[in-house]
């Protein structure tokens, strides 16, 4: 179960998040969540191996080759994709794991934990972001 107070702490400490499964179609829910998030003043990595450019950011292929430092891992993907954005996300050494609305996978969840990263399951980044925090810019 998502705490507010932990999601809470987590939108207000972190600074970078590679957004996995990001889409560069403005028609999908991924495109105006991460475009909020972005627009907040988080730095928004996209990872989606079909794209160059997302959002005016550079696309990667996967969490791997990413070459900064990211402190969340944002999953826009089917549950059954989540395992190996995990380990992924394990072997970057990020923060925290954001699965968006929807997408719950608990043994993803545990491993992640067990590593010492945050999980957040089934919650959206923008409408947890408006609710806790509003919309005033974030001013990192």
């Amino acid at each position: 179960m998502n705490s507010d107070s932990e999601m809470k702490e987590i939108l207000l400490s972190v600074k970078t998040i590679a957004c996995v499964g990001l889409s560069s179609n403005q028609e999908k829910d991924s495109y105006w969540i991460v475009s909020y998030m972005k627009e907040m003043g988080y730095r928004i990595i996209p990872v989606n191996p079909t794209a160059a450019e997302i959002l005016g950011e550079k696309a990667y292929p996967n969490l791997s080759v990413i070459p900064d430092k990211v402190d969340v891992v944002q999953v826009f993907r089917k549950p059954e994709d989540v395992p190996p954005v995990v380990d992924e996300a394990i072997q970057i050494g990020a923060k925290v794991v954001w699965m968006q609305e929807e997408i719950i996978h608990e043994e993803a969840a545990q491993k992640a934990r067990a590593a010492g990263l945050k999980v957040v399951m089934d919650a959206c980044m923008r409408a947890t972001h408006r609710r806790l925090i509003g919309t005033k810019l974030i001013g990192l």
